[in-house]
């Protein structure tokens, strides 16, 4: 999965990185089938936000966490996008085993009631 890390008003350092990195690798061996996710890492008002952003499985989720400390943030982020993928995972598996809608079936003596027997 490729990490797309940014900051606004924060300075970006390697060990941000490093911290981004380990704490999105679970999510990462758990939904194999993301390609990317979005990362912007803010400060105003002196509170640290923290905004996720990815695709997973047609749809398009987001998650986002603050804190006045940037790791705590982050952990919250990430705990609130784990938590909305395994919700979307289990929309998913529960599409597919939906129950087939049944059509009632025709009575055999009204068909025979509205044929013309001479």
């Amino acid at each position: 999965m490729k990490i797309n890390l940014s900051g606004h008003h924060v300075d970006v350092t390697d060990s941000i990185k490093e911290h981004v990195n380990d704490k999105f690798s679970k999510i990462a061996t758990h939904f194999p089938s993301l390609i990317s996710l979005d990362v912007i890492i803010s400060k105003e008002h002196g509170e640290h936000q923290v905004e996720l952003r990815t695709n997973y499985e047609g749809s398009r989720i987001s998650a986002s966490g603050t804190n006045e400390i940037m790791f705590p943030a982050i952990a919250s982020a990430a705990k609130k996008l784990d938590a909305a993928l395994k919700h979307r995972k289990g929309q998913l598996k529960a599409d597919k085993h939906e129950k087939p809608v049944s059509t009632t079936p025709e009575i055999a003596h009204e068909i025979i009631q509205e044929m013309k027997l001479v």
